[in-house]
């Protein structure tokens, strides 16, 4: 079971972004990113939203940095953790531009790019870019389907995509909280990441599914860890996921500043190393 990074900074969702976070800047954010990175944490994270309508910010949150110019910029910062989307809705790209600009990530930091990638859920969202809201489901299936051939070759449709990825496959994590999603994940991806359920409801899904070989099960607590306040309520919490059938978990902690988030995931890896690996 892997530990990754649910980003601070960049996406801030109220009751789980503690409140330093709204002023902090590139130095805590590359700062966290690096300790992370030391740390030998799998992965970190950004998610996709141009705009949030101002109705569902008060419960979706209205900072999310871009992730192409978030990830590159991490990129070149750290140097072995992996890179990941979480998640592209797939309605808002075409797939050989995606192909095109997170491969040309994947070449800039050697193999380390991960797409989480989503059918939506914001209707105003859709309107606001022009993006088709009716059978975005099938779409995005069309898009994903797209977007697998195209990774990794120079070749397209007739068309010669340079640069781009380092290799012809990539980990693509399917996210969602349904059987549809999973079944999307399952037959489209290599691994799922659901939200919003709990250990139960995600482990009654799983067991609907044959789960493919060597096949990833992201899961997140959905709530920041305080494993050095707390250390039997994450051990409870990470336990339970990891009884879902997770292989990763993508984690972030409560702070008061980012030198005590570092100091957080210090902890949290020290916990995870010794209780649950």
């Amino acid at each position: 079971m892997r530990l990754g990074l649910s980003t601070p900074i960049v996406v801030q969702v109220p009751g789980i972004a503690s409140p330093w976070e709204a002023t902090a800047g590139p130095e805590d954010l590359t700062r966290i990113a690096r300790a992370a990175d030391e740390l030998g944490f799998d992965h970190l994270t950004c998610a996709d939203h141009v705009g949030v309508p101002a109705a569902a910010a008060t419960v979706r949150g209205a900072t999310y940095w871009d992730p192409l110019a978030t990830l590159s910029y991490l990129a070149a910062h750290t140097t072995r953790i992996r890179l990941a989307t979480s998640v592209l809705v797939l309605g808002y790209h075409h797939p050989l531009a995606l192909a095109k600009s997170y491969g040309t990530l994947d070449r800039l930091s050697n193999g380390r790019v991960v797409l989480g990638v989503g059918v939506g859920s914001l209707a105003e969202e859709f309107a606001l870019l022009g993006a088709a809201w009716e059978d975005r489901g099938a779409l995005a299936d069309a898009a994903l389907t797209r977007l697998r051939r195209a990774w990794g070759r120079r070749e397209v449709e007739d068309f010669v995509v340079e640069p781009h990825a380092v290799r012809t496959t990539v980990p693509i994590w399917v996210g969602g909280r349904t059987r549809r999603s999973l079944r999307r994940a399952v037959t489209l991806g290599t691994g799922w990441v659901p939200f919003g359920l709990k250990a139960d409801q995600i482990a009654e899904l799983l067991a609907t599914v044959t789960v493919p070989e060597g096949f990833d099960i992201v899961l997140s607590p959905g709530a920041p860890l305080d494993p050095q306040g707390d250390e039997a309520d994450s051990l409870r919490r990470l336990t339970a996921l990891r009884d879902a059938g997770a292989t990763h978990l993508t984690c972030t902690v409560r702070a008061n500043d980012a030198g005590h988030y570092c100091e957080q995931l210090a902890a949290l890896r020290e916990l995870v190393d010794r209780e649950l690996l």
